[in-house]
């Protein structure tokens, strides 16, 4: 079963573990730009990371993760929303990536990708409850390890993850103490060590439960339905007006002026949006006027 969620949990470890493989959502996010593969590879690593945090956490609202550098990548940004619809395989992930870059993007460390930045992690409950936001500047080699050293430092948290992706498959495995439970040493470092011995092509080709029988077949592990992920962007008209109306008539009404129409354009999903003149009016023909007018004549 392709883009899917798998959960698992070491009954005797209290450590839980998490599989991700996305396959056609992370093709729709390859079809909308064309990638460089020194951008295309820690953009499916984030990709897979943002279910692998949203699968530990209980809401209905959405988490990013953005890396913002000096160099060659400047902006790397992703989100997942899971969607608890009552669906008998569990919520649904929504997921959603972009990136912008310039010149040449060597291979390599995080360091020669990004140059100095920083990882910003921001969970929104949704609901009208407050945002999350942590930021940490950009550490370790690798995007699984500047995650890592993120929770470590911020929700004190022990987590591991493993992350790999190529122009046909994303994929990742997390594994975290849980919460409010004493992990014994020794139980984290051996499935750690276990976890530790998978390879990227594993990582990629093998399914799901031939991948946890393959590590862990010596350990007492329950495996839950697997819950099902796809490519989704949240992006509409009606944002973008509500966009246009913050700029405010005068400045819009400038632009059709001068360019004879506004037109806007979804990073994430590359979709265009026109606004003609008439459009633009429209846009704020019901907003309350200053004077007591509730209407623009």
């Amino acid at each position: 079963m392709s883009d899917t969620l798998q959960r698992f949990l070491f009954e005797q470890a209290s450590v839980r573990g998490e599989l991700v493989q996305l396959d056609a959502s992370w093709k729709a996010v390859l079809e909308r730009h064309d990638y460089p593969p020194a951008v295309r590879e820690p953009l499916g690593q984030m990709l897979v990371a943002s279910v692998l945090l949203a699968a530990t956490m209980k809401f209905d609202g959405s988490i990013t993760l953005q890396v913002r550098g000096s160099g060659p990548i400047s902006m790397l940004v992703v989100d997942c929303s899971p969607r608890h619809g009552g669906d008998e395989l569990g919520p649904l992930y929504h997921v959603r990536g972009m990136a912008h870059w310039e010149g040449e993007v060597p291979e390599g460390d995080l360091a020669g990708r990004f140059g100095d930045g920083n990882l910003a992690i921001t969970i929104d409950p949704g609901k009208g409850s407050k945002r999350y936001q942590g930021i940490v500047a950009l550490s370790g080699g690798s995007v699984a390890e500047a995650i890592d050293d993120y929770l470590e430092r911020s929700e004190q948290l022990a987590t591991r993850m493993w992350l790999s992706a190529d122009t046909e498959r994303a994929a990742g495995m997390l594994l975290q103490k849980l919460p409010a439970e004493k992990v014994d040493a020794e139980s984290w470092n051996r499935l750690t060590l276990l976890a530790g011995t998978i390879t990227d092509a594993e990582l990629l080709e093998l399914e799901q439960p031939e991948l946890l029988h393959r590590l862990f077949h010596e350990e007492d592990v329950r495996a839950f339905e697997p819950q099902p992920i796809a490519f989704h962007c949240n992006c509409s008209r009606e944002r973008v007006a509500d966009a246009l109306r913050g700029m405010g008539h005068d400045e819009v009404m400038d632009i059709i002026r001068s360019e004879g129409k506004v037109e806007a354009t979804c990073q994430f999903c590359n979709r265009h949006y026109h606004f003609d003149a008439v459009d633009a009016e429209q846009l704020f023909a019901e907003l309350p006027q200053p004077g007591g007018g509730s209407t623009r004549h």
